[in-house]
């Protein structure tokens, strides 16, 4: 089996991560699903801007992995949950880079949510 492909974010993809000022909540099938001050966001080439949250600031009891899988060649592999409590919509409707590549090691212990697959994705600004 060949090796998987590494690419190094540049000029003509670049990706940047920040950290985000802002109270960033996350809410599915009724619940919060993540409430953090410590979300990073990441901007990928003309992508949307994508929230990465903590681990540690997401109910990982309303979560359940799942086989799904995917890879990114400037990212690394990627697993994915389901939100149990969203139903249908919330199949494989988290993401996660449990050993991202070094351009992006700043999202490892992070989970991202698919914004059409949760009720909303909130930032509160900092008072």
């Amino acid at each position: 089996m060949p090796d998987k492909p590494v690419k190094i974010p540049g000029p003509d993809h670049p990706i940047t991560i920040a950290a985000n000022p802002a109270r960033v909540t996350v809410k599915a099938g009724g619940r919060v699903i993540a409430d953090t001050r410590e979300a990073l966001t990441l901007r990928e080439a003309s992508y949307p801007a994508v929230q990465y949250i903590p681990r540690k600031d997401v109910n990982m009891s309303l979560l359940e992995r799942t086989d799904h899988a995917t890879y990114c060649p400037f990212k690394g592999d990627c697993a994915y949950y389901s939100i149990t409590s969203a139903g249908e919509k919330g199949t494989n409707a988290v993401w996660t880079y449990e050993q991202p590549h070094a351009s992006v090691a700043q999202i490892r212990e992070h989970l991202a949510f698919y914004p059409d697959r949760v009720d909303a994705i909130e930032e509160q600004a900092p008072a």
